[in-house]
């Protein structure tokens, strides 16, 4: 008797257990999703945090919320997000900042995270003073004996790196680095002819651009800018140089598959809407710079490894 009862509960727990577990794939996301940033409000990267929020949270049908940790260039960010539970209800986003901090640490790749979807792949692009060089060849020839200073808005960081190595790939004389506050500063500086080049994204200097005071000389990546169909690539040049300030999205290493999954659908549909490639306009970019996991993972681990090689190189860390 005893033997068919267990039997016959075994034979009723069967099905039971099964929808259980389905229940509990279902249940995600089951409260208020966490998107850590390392900037404060208004930077590029909080301000791409939000519109992924705003385009993503209907996607999911649920509550997503900055969640700002600044310090150490991304370490603080980082070290927040590894104190979570690994459930996909806290979300980082991933900057070129997070490649330096990893690459200063000895990583080779982006390690402990899974990747999710880039945001923005916004290319570094060397800006001088319109009238100054008659294209990019005439740019390029100017500094094959002579020093120019570059101005960079962060140091030991992608502006001052993308510099001294484009400099060394294209065979150029090295730079004078002259790093200044902000943007605005550095435009004002090189447009009153107090620096030769500015390292900046589009963006930051599209109205200049469109009075007709600053020229962009050389995209910094593999494919022409939309908003600067004229400006040739490093790629065009032959030049081995493709930086980018990227902006994506990842999650704690031991994330369920199954949630992982569904947080890349949601992102990849929310960042397709309207609302979001009209924000990527805004910036002087297209929907290109949305990218799928694949593309993504493989980006955040060569810019870790490049980061690293261009740190031992410039004498930054040790080999």
């Amino acid at each position: 008797m005893l033997m068919k009862t267990t039997a016959l509960l075994a034979t009723i727990a069967a099905p039971i257990m099964a929808p259980v577990a389905v229940l509990a794939q279902e249940a995600y996301p089951d409260g208020t999703i966490e998107v850590v940033t390392h900037s404060g409000a208004g930077g590029g990267t909080d301000t791409t945090a939000r519109m992924m929020i705003a385009s993503v949270a209907p996607v999911l049908d649920t509550d997503m919320v900055i969640a700002s940790r600044q310090g150490g260039s991304g370490a603080v960010s980082m070290e927040y997000l590894d104190r979570q539970t690994a459930d996909g209800h806290t979300i980082l986003v991933w900057t070129t900042g997070h490649a330096v901090t990893q690459a200063k640490n000895g990583a080779s790749g982006a390690e402990g995270l899974i990747p999710i979807a880039r945001g923005t792949n916004d290319p570094q692009v060397l800006m001088t003073k319109c009238g100054v060089h008659e294209g990019a060849q005439a740019f390029l020839d100017a500094q094959k004996q002579d020093s120019m200073s570059y101005g960079v808005t962060h140091v030991a960081n992608i502006d001052d790196v993308s510099a001294f190595m484009f400099a060394k790939a294209a065979g150029l004389a090295q730079p004078d680095i002259i790093p200044f506050e902000g943007g605005g500063d550095l435009l004002t500086n090189l447009v009153g002819g107090n620096v030769d080049i500015a390292v900046l994204n589009y963006g930051e200097a599209v109205a200049q651009i469109d009075a007709g005071e600053v020229c962009p000389m050389v995209v910094m990546g593999s494919e022409r800018l939309a908003t600067a169909p004229d400006t040739p690539t490093t790629a065009d040049l032959g030049i081995d140089a493709d930086f980018a300030t990227v902006r994506g999205f990842a999650v704690k290493d031991g994330t369920p598959d199954a949630v992982v999954e569904q947080i890349r659908a949601a992102m990849m549909e929310g960042m397709k809407s309207p609302e979001y490639l009209e924000f990527l306009e805004s910036q002087g970019l297209d929907e290109s710079s949305v990218a799928d996991a694949e593309v993504w993972g493989a980006q955040m681990d060569t810019s870790v490894a490049r980061m690293r090689e261009a740190l031992v190189e410039l004498g930054y860390i040790d080999g």
